[in-house]
């Protein structure tokens, strides 16, 4: 009878325990509310000139073209090949990533082994964060967009490099190229 009053009462503490270190203002929901909270912030103190938008303000995703083409008759489409030049900058305007060298000088944030050019990569494989592919997605060769969204569609709870966890995202992009992909589109 005792090891089995021990075995429960050890359970309950132990989901106690367990549920005690959950932080409810870490819950997604909260975070998401945060993000789009401050991306609206951003946005009214930070007004960001256009000729085209596009936003999902329940998601917290918002898009502005500097530079917007005509449309070709195909849109993007998984196995396309983009290359994209692009600045990533937290909301704090703080640049962490950049495929422009001259960008990454001016921002003390070049590295003399890397090779500034053009990210080039697969659309629908999963190689970049979600609200960088989603913005991409929607975009058309020679047209220049500023993206901006929540962490929950960048790194999310985790940081990466200079980025801390729970950080929206803004991305300058400039979509230089587009390549069918071979024996996947028409």
């Amino acid at each position: 009878m005792k090891s089995r009053l021990f075995a429960a009462l050890t359970l309950l503490f132990g989901a106690f325990s367990l549920l005690s270190c959950v932080d409810a203002d870490q819950t997604q929901e909260v975070i998401l509310v945060r993000d789009k909270e401050a991306i609206e912030k951003f946005l009214k103190e930070n007004p960001i000139s256009s000729v085209k938008e596009y936003s999902e303000p329940i998601e917290g995703f918002y898009m502005f073209w500097q530079v917007s083409t005509k449309p070709e008759r195909n849109s993007l489409l998984r196995g396309d090949t983009v290359s994209v030049n692009y600045v990533g900058k937290t909301l704090n305007k703080k640049i962490f990533d950049t495929s422009v060298e001259q960008v990454a000088r001016d921002n003390g944030i070049f590295s003399a082994g890397r090779k500034y050019q053009p990210l080039r990569y697969a659309v629908g494989y999963g190689f970049t964060i979600t609200g960088f592919e989603f913005a991409i997605s929607m975009m058309h060769p020679g047209e220049k967009a500023t993206v901006i969204f929540p962490s929950r569609l960048g790194y999310g709870t985790q940081s990466s490099g200079s980025i801390p966890a729970n950080s929206p995202l803004i991305f300058e992009l400039d979509l230089v190229q587009v390549k069918k992909g071979p024996n996947l589109n028409p």
